[in-house]
Formats: structure tokens, C-alpha cells, sequence
């Protein structure tokens, strides 16, 4: 056998029910794991003996790893399991690995005909990356692999998770995927959900955004947007820098609508669920409670609090990241109620990478629905693209991605045909405000512009939008030709790699 494992330190209260004789002659099992310095979220590293590897314990204990998002960790830890495992494998321990190990470890991933798992230049990248801090911290030189080095990167290193659906398609799969409809739009038969309101809440508050899963997921229920602009239409807010992946706060807008669905699921779904958990006595079993005493406004707003054992405390609410937001409560009129907006059916907070299961059910629906018994009968990764592309599929992150198509087309359509700007009347404006590809940067929080050209938008960064919104101007009467949806489905069909309703709905006719 030559199989590594990864274990992960659980997170307070999620340890489950240990044996009062103690886990592997360790009374105080969690206690151990904090006193030597593990954090919640930390991978433990089993060799293929399943016994605990200490060298790569000191690694995960380091200042290198330990300054790595928790994510981050989840992802370099997953990626050096496999490393581990090829180079067990051949008898190598991972400290006298080679450049040629490494080389064959990556014709292996990413070029092998018999590896039906074979992985892009991105993903490669990033294991890449994992590889290089794990062998210049353990001082394996010369390195075997180093993600400096040209050679040792992906050429092909494209972004293979970026997905676009146009605004019906989206409808489509949330009718489908969140509320259980049919292809004919009704409810199936024995559909229930009891958190379909949260769900479509949320996606409709990502779409309308373009806030990442961690940024929304981990919102306070007074940091929804309640400032309107002077249009009427939008709200603005601020995502805690915490939360962000620059770790600098910003601000984001959300539209009156997508806002108010999410009032009426905090109105209904979520106060039920907060009774309930309050009758079940839950929150009075949490190993952590921080009941807020007072929120201060202004440029830092602060948080104060003070915990079950009378300890005052209080932070910055831009720095308290999505975890130590899980432990802060309010008092409610029948008792202490999370703070944090989204909660489970138990009232519990609802860790944001949870959202990566509902979406994946909903992906799930929209098969079953949509394709035909005979192609479901073929497992997934055997299916014709075309069948395939029957269903909407979508990620948290593709509504960030969609958002962004969104404005861009909005902007220009605005530029182009309800402002009747000339060539140089765009470039004055640009001057003053930006362009539109410099606005919907700014409004997804990214320093570069060409990282928005380049991974969120690359449907539309090798078109003309001259020649996409040609066919919007207005006709002599004052009437356009072609409103947003029909760009978007004219869009989708020129670029090949926008999901859009109208594909969708011809295949399964």
C-alpha cells in the first residue's frame, strides 16, 4: 500500500461525541491539538501505515503554511497527498524526490492517454505552487520543481472554472435546480424544500453583486445594503476586508430586489428556523458565544461583544474573517440569535463552502429534469458535450462570473445606444469615469484590468462590442430592434461558451 491520507482538525464543536477513556490514549483530544498548534481547518498527514508523519506536521505548524488561507490550505494539502502517494509509490521519500519524479508526476497529470483524470494548466499551476513551498521549506535543492521557472508552468494556464449563463438561463436553473419545477415550469410532484427561499435568496443576492461564495456566505444580518442610490434601484454596502481575497474592504452594489428577497427569507425561513434551534435549547450547548452589545458606525465600524464568561472584547468588523463571525449573536425577543445571515435548518450558521453542496444538487435536478432517461443512463463523464449541454450547470462562482458579463454588456449598450455617444464623447467619459471594462473591474474588486479581460470576460474580449450592439440601436420609430436578451442569446451562439435558455431549451424539445 502506498496511499496517503489527509485528516483535518475539526472546528470547535464539531468534534462529535469522543470517548470518555480518551482517542488513541489522548484524554483531551482537542486540547492536544491546540496545544501543539494545529488550528481548525489544519491537515494531518498519514503515511500509508496510517500513522501521523511529524515531519510534515512541523510543515503544517510553520509560519510558511500556517500564514495560508484556510482554503489554501484545504487545496496545497489535497494536492501533496497525490504527490506523496505517486512518489510512495515508487519507493521515493518526497525529500529525495528528483526533477525527473517531478517530471513524470506531470506528464502523468496532465498528459498520460491512460489517466482518464488528467488536469488543465491551471490546476497544474497550482500544485505547482503547493509542490514549491513544501520542498523549499523542507530544503530540498535543487528543487524539484520551483513555480518561478517558465518551464516548470502550465502554458495553457486558463482559468477552466470560469462559466457564464445568461440572465434566463440562470431563471431556468433556479426554477428547476432551487424550486423543483418542471421543464413547463410547475412544481414536480412531492417537491419540498425547506430552505428554498434561503437558497434562491442567496443566488439572486451573488447574481445582482457579483460577491465571491465566501463574501456573501459569511454577511451579518446588519451588513445587508440598506443605503439606496439616488437612481432607486440599487444598494450599496461594504464586504469586510476579512472576507476578501485582497483583504481590502469594498464597497458592492445590490439590486432593491435581489435585497428584499433576502429580508423576506430572513422575515420567514430563517426565523423559523432560529425558534426552533432556540427550543431545542442549541445555542445554549455552542462551546463559543459572543453576544454583541453594540455595533459603532462610520469609516472602522467595531464590534463589541462580551462572552458567556463576562469577558469584554470588541474588534473591527473588516477584520473578524468568516469564522469568528460564527460566534458572534444578538439578542433577540426570545433570546441570543446568530448574527450571521445565512443559517441551516437547525439555525445554525452555515459555513460558506456548504454552498458548493446546494449548487451541486441543483446541478444535479437540472439533469434529472432536463435530459432524457436513456442519457442519464450514461454516467457523466461519458455524455456527449451535447448532451451535456441540455442542462444549466452553474457554481457560486459562476454568478460572479455572469455578473460581470452582465455589466459589461449593460455599459456598453448603454454607451453605445441610449447615450448616443461618439468616439470621442467615450473617450472624455472614459477619462472622467473609466470604460466600461475599467467599471466592472472595479465592481468585482480586482487591482488589474486585464485579470477582468482575461478570466472573467474572455467570451467577449476577442469580439467587437460594436459590432454585438449594432443590432440594438433604435429603428426609425423609436423602438430597438434587439433588447438585452436578444444580445446575450446572439452572444452566447457567436462565443460558443455562454449557457444560454434558448440552446438549452432546443436540445430538449
Amino acid at each position: 500500500m502506498s496511499e496517503w491520507r489527509v485528516v483535518w482538525v475539526p472546528d470547535p464543536g464539531r468534534w462529535g461525541t469522543l470517548r470518555t477513556k480518551g482517542v488513541l490514549g489522548v484524554q483531551d483530544l482537542p486540547g492536544a491539538v491546540a496545544r501543539i498548534g494545529l488550528r481548525p481547518g489544519d491537515p494531518v498527514f498519514l503515511t500509508p501505515d496510517c500513522t501521523v508523519d511529524r515531519v510534515l506536521l512541523e510543515y503544517v505548524r510553520s509560519a510558511e503554511f500556517q500564514l495560508l488561507e484556510r482554503e489554501s490550505k484545504r487545496n496545497y494539502a489535497s494536492d501533496t497527498r497525490l504527490l506523496l502517494t505517486f512518489l510512495s509509490s515508487r519507493g521515493v521519500p518526497w525529500r529525495e524526490a528528483t526533477r525527473q519524479d517531478l517530471r513524470d508526476y506531470r506528464h502523468w497529470r496532465c498528459r498520460a492517454p491512460e489517466n482518464p483524470g488528467r488536469i488543465g494548466g491551471s490546476k497544474w499551476d497550482r500544485e505547482a505552487a503547493a509542490f514549491t513551498k513544501l520542498f523549499k521549506w523542507g530544503r530540498v535543492y535543487p528543487l524539484p520543481v520551483d513555480v518561478s521557472r517558465s518551464e516548470d508552468r502550465a502554458a495553457d494556464s486558463v482559468s477552466s472554472r470560469v462559466s457564464w449563463l445568461t440572465p434566463r438561463t440562470w431563471g431556468l436553473w433556479s426554477d428547476v435546480g432551487l424550486r423543483g419545477h418542471a421543464r413547463v415550469g410547475m412544481a414536480l410532484p412531492g417537491w419540498e424544500s425547506r430552505t428554498e427561499l434561503r437558497n434562491t435568496s442567496f443566488v439572486q443576492l451573488l447574481l445582482s453583486s457579483g460577491l465571491r461564495r465566501q463574501e456573501g456566505g459569511a454577511l451579518l444580518v446588519f451588513e445587508l445594503p440598506t443605503q439606496r442610490l439616488r437612481s432607486g434601484r440599487y444598494l450599496h454596502g461594504r464586504v469586510a476586508g476579512a472576507l476578501t481575497r485582497a483583504k481590502k474592504s469594498r464597497t458592492y452594489y445590490a439590486s432593491v430586489d435581489a435585497v428584499g428577497q433576502v429580508e423576506a427569507y430572513a422575515m420567514s425561513e430563517r426565523a423559523w428556523a432560529v425558534q426552533r434551534a432556540q427550543a431545542a435549547g442549541r445555542y445554549e450547548r455552542l462551546p463559543m458565544m459572543r453576544l454583541v452589545t453594540k455595533v459603532t458606525r462610520g469609516l472602522k465600524p467595531k464590534v463589541e461583544w462580551v462572552e458567556r464568561d463576562g469577558v469584554v472584547g470588541g474588534q473591527e468588523l473588516s477584520r473578524l474573517d468568516w469564522r469568528e463571525r460564527q460566534w458572534l449573536f444578538l439578542e433577540g425577543p426570545d433570546g441570543p440569535e446568530p448574527a450571521w445571515l445565512w443559517l441551516t435548518e437547525e439555525g445554525l450558521p452555515m459555513a460558506p463552502d456548504r454552498w458548493n453542496g446546494v449548487f451541486r444538487n441543483a446541478n444535479l435536478r437540472c439533469e434529472e429534469v432536463l435530459l432524457a432517461p436513456e442519457e442519464l443512463e450514461i454516467k457523466r463523464e461519458f455524455r456527449l458535450s451535447e448532451v451535456r449541454g441540455k442542462s444549466p450547470y452553474a457554481t457560486p462562482h459562476s454568478a460572479r462570473h455572469s455578473m460581470a458579463l452582465y455589466m459589461l454588456i449593460l455599459l456598453n449598450e448603454l454607451f453605445e445606444s441610449r447615450y448616443g455617444l461618439t468616439k470621442k464623447d467615450r473617450r472624455d467619459f472614459a477619462l472622467l469615469f473609466g470604460d466600461p471594462w475599467w467599471l466592472v473591474k472595479t465592481l468585482l474588486g480586482h487591482s488589474d484590468v486585464e485579470t477582468t479581460k482575461r478570466h472573467y470576460l474572455a467570451p467577449v474580449a476577442h469580439l467587437q462590442l460594436e459590432s454585438i450592439l449594432a443590432a440594438a440601436e433604435t429603428s426609425d420609430e423609436g423602438k430597438e430592434v434587439e433588447d438585452l436578451d436578444g444580445i446575450f442569446t446572439r452572444l452566447a451562439r457567436e462565443s460558443g461558451s455562454i449557457q444560454d435558455i434558448d440552446a438549452l431549451l432546443e436540445g430538449t424539445s
